[in-house]
């Protein structure tokens, strides 16, 4: 990847009064401009259509900051940001309302990164009005928040929209899972250590599990979640592009397209799941009224507004069979879901038992060494190992431990960024190798919609299952049958 260099840039943010731009946005550029990585010169361009003063604008700014920056804000770095801002009132569907924008920018000294912090039903008013006033240039971007579509149809329409306008090497599809920092690190780990690279496919890994655990329901999203479900707003989204960097081709290079050429051919092999091997391919479940750390909640059909005969599903398990000669035999079991036990997103390598067992006072069987690669709460990375335990006198007794590397205990000192401020800092810098490509989501949703069609056939609802456990017990037989367990 290329050198983190100050590029001067017009941020424009459409939506910056919404949830996304005030959690996440604002609060990232605050914490580039503190670390230094913010051209001097690089302004902030707030867009709604809000009647606001610049007073105003920057108040409400200041209180996103105030609430989301977590442990306390420099107020040297606070003003340095505010006074980067600007307003422009636009009107999304009414095109001469974006020659405000273009007034507002200074196209031959900044490049113009358009944020599209709206819903995709909005993109194509917005592509027109950005067209309509000439703002457009080869150096304009535009960044999509992910899920495109809810569909293959859907997607195409939506990519289709922002085509018109965009060439593809300006369009920059965000998925904030994979500005994640052991998310990154995988290529690190996979690219770098020859103890990795030279074992890692079917001769030595036996299977992968990949979990992205939530304790948190629908949070007021029904009118979107319901629709979307877990398949298509987590495993399309988040846990597809995880599998395609733990199981791509080593790329020629770092470049944007070196590394999404590897994933796509991933997707290219991935079994399709169809009517007559979903039943022993997936689950999908919906989580009733349970408990949450000891507090109680209500189940999905019973959550405000929700709809009580909804079929969605709000857990899913899916074994995955990549047919290529690196993953001969080896499955990648993907889970997923809402109102879990814990908040717990991790990758877990489970290597190949050894063969011959000479210490068998301690394990009949010697377990399986185990790579951890945990992508949240606490980023970092464990190696599951076996080690005798200290002592004369009593033979070679065998103990597993965990070598343990915590990024905020390994670096101390350093910031460990958020996912949205490395995919902000690269949008500017002008690299791609962090978003998503039009032909691997449109390749991932042919394959997402196999499933959704064979659900939609089978006519069967989700099972079950208490609020604050591990999901439906037929997610453990899903690996039970391979003679397999979850990681828990």
């Amino acid at each position: 990847m290329p050198e983190k260099k100050n590029i001067v840039c017009d941020f424009a943010i459409f939506g910056v009064l919404g949830d996304l731009s005030r959690r996440k946005l604002i609060p990232s550029l605050y914490q580039l401009d503190r670390e230094v990585l913010l051209h001097p010169e690089t302004r902030i361009i707030g867009i709604a259509r809000h009647d606001l003063s610049h007073a105003d604008f920057v108040g409400k700014m200041r209180a996103a900051l105030e609430i989301f920056v977590k442990n306390g804000l420099d107020e040297e770095v606070v003003e340095r940001l505010l006074a980067r801002l600007s307003y422009v009132l636009i009107n999304i569907d009414q095109p001469e309302d974006y020659k405000k924008l273009l007034a507002a920018t200074d196209q031959g000294r900044r490049v113009l990164v358009n944020y599209f912090s709206v819903a995709p039903n909005l993109y194509e008013d917005i592509c027109q009005g950005l067209d309509h006033a000439g703002i457009i240039t080869p150096e304009t971007r535009v960044v999509l928040e992910k899920p495109i579509g809810r569909d293959l149809a859907s997607s195409q329409e939506i990519n289709d929209v922002v085509a018109r306008v965009f060439a593809e090497s300006q369009v920059y599809r965000i998925d904030h899972y994979l500005g994640k920092e052991t998310v990154m690190n995988l290529l690190a780990l996979r690219f770098a250590n020859s103890i990795f690279t030279t074992n890692w496919d079917h001769d030595t890994i036996d299977h992968v599990q990949i979990t992205v655990a939530e304790e948190v329901g629908i949070e007021g999203r029904w009118g979107y979640f319901d629709k979307s479900g877990q398949l298509r707003d987590m495993v399309q989204n988040h846990l597809i592009q995880i599998l395609t960097l733990v199981a791509m081709e080593p790329p020629a290079n770092m470049d944007g397209d070196s590394i999404r050429n590897e994933k796509l051919k991933v997707l290219k092999a991935l079994r399709p799941i169809t009517v007559d091997n979903v039943d022993d391919k997936t689950v999908r479940g919906q989580y009733a009224s349970g408990f949450i750390k000891g507090n109680p909640v209500a189940g999905y059909l019973q959550e405000e507004g929700g709809n009580p005969r909804s079929t969605t599903e709000s857990f899913v398990a899916i074994k995955v069979d990549i047919d290529n000669w690196r993953w001969a035999g080896v499955p990648f079991y993907l889970r997923t879901g809402k109102r879990m036990t814990t908040k717990r997103s991790e990758v877990v390598i489970f290597f190949k038992q050894l063969p011959h067992n000479i210490f068998k006072d301690s394990y009949r069987e010697l377990p399986p060494n185990k790579l951890v690669i945990r992508l949240q709460p606490d980023e970092g990375v464990e190696i599951e190992m076996l080690n005798k335990v200290p002592g004369i006198g009593k033979g070679i007794k065998l103990q597993k431990t965990m070598l343990n590397l915590s990024f905020s205990d390994a670096f101390l000192g350093e910031h460990v960024a958020d996912a949205y401020e490395r995919l902000i800092l690269e949008t500017m810098i002008g690299n791609q190798s962090l978003f998503i490509r039009r032909d691997e989501v449109e390749r991932s949703w042919v394959w997402i919609d196999s499933i959704q069609e064979a659900w939609a056939s089978s006519n069967e609802p989700p099972r079950t299952y208490p609020a604050g456990s591990w999901g439906p017990v037929a997610s453990v037989a899903l690996l039970a049958r391979d003679g397999r367990e979850w990681e828990e």
